[in-house]
């Protein structure tokens, strides 16, 4: 499987390019699915979640000239037969995944059965964006502000600060973003020193690439690497 982390999408000609090389094809001809379901729990969220289908999000993902593009819900997800959504996702060329509360969003990659299916698609680009890149790594930097829309009894809290683990480092996005004070990358190098696995602080002109477990950073913007523990 490949990934393309991103802090806020296909920012600049670099990242698109990356893109281009990971799908080994243009994006004209590649079929994408879009996961916006990880920006329901903030207030607002089902009109984000729209206007970021629709590529109004300020970040650039959907809007790229894909050749078909279809919308994969997670929560929607364990109601349906896995023989009805599965060769879906098997076919495409992209999972796009939006950003939003690491949180649910690992929540339901876990429950609908899509963190199990992800390691088995030896051709699929998945492209996080801020969130979306979060949950593939192994802990979760934004768990302490996630936990504040965690709803009332639910166990999804537990264990907050670990995400998937499909890659081998952590990515802290937004580096530096001046309506963000724990994004100054004095806060991230703490952050960092506490797990014990490096850290790619990423600004929103950068992005991760991984191949083959290898990972390349490709920016035209600011980043960071950061040893941890």
């Amino acid at each position: 499987m490949k990934f393309l982390l991103t802090s806020s999408g296909i920012t600049n000609p670099s990242i698109a390019d990356a893109l281009t090389e990971l799908l080994g094809k243009p994006v004209s001809e590649s079929h994408a699915l879009f996961v916006p379901t990880g920006v329901y729990p903030f207030p607002g969220g089902a009109a984000s979640a729209w206007e970021a289908t629709r590529g109004k999000e300020g970040a650039p993902l959907t809007d790229l000239g894909w050749k078909s593009m279809g919308v994969l819900e997670l929560t929607a997800l364990p109601t349906i037969r896995r023989e009805n959504w599965v060769p879906a996702v098997e076919e495409a060329d992209a999972l796009l995944v939006w950003g939003g509360d690491v949180l649910y969003l690992t929540h339901w990659m876990r429950e609908s059965g899509l963190a199990d299916l992800l390691p088995t698609l030896t051709d699929l680009v998945y492209v996080g964006t801020s969130a979306g890149s979060i949950a593939v790594t192994p802990y979760n930097c934004d768990a302490e502000f996630d936990l504040e829309f965690v709803p009332d009894g639910s166990d999804m809290g537990e264990s907050a600060e670990r995400a998937l683990g499909l890659v081998d480092f952590t990515v802290y996005p937004h580096l530096n973003d001046p309506d963000m004070e724990d994004t100054a990358l004095a806060n991230i190098t703490t952050w960092a020193s506490t797990i014990p696995i490096p850290t790619y602080a990423i600004d929103d002109e950068t992005a991760i690439a991984v191949v083959d477990g290898e990972a390349r950073v490709v920016s035209e913007g600011e980043w960071a690497l950061l040893n941890g523990a």
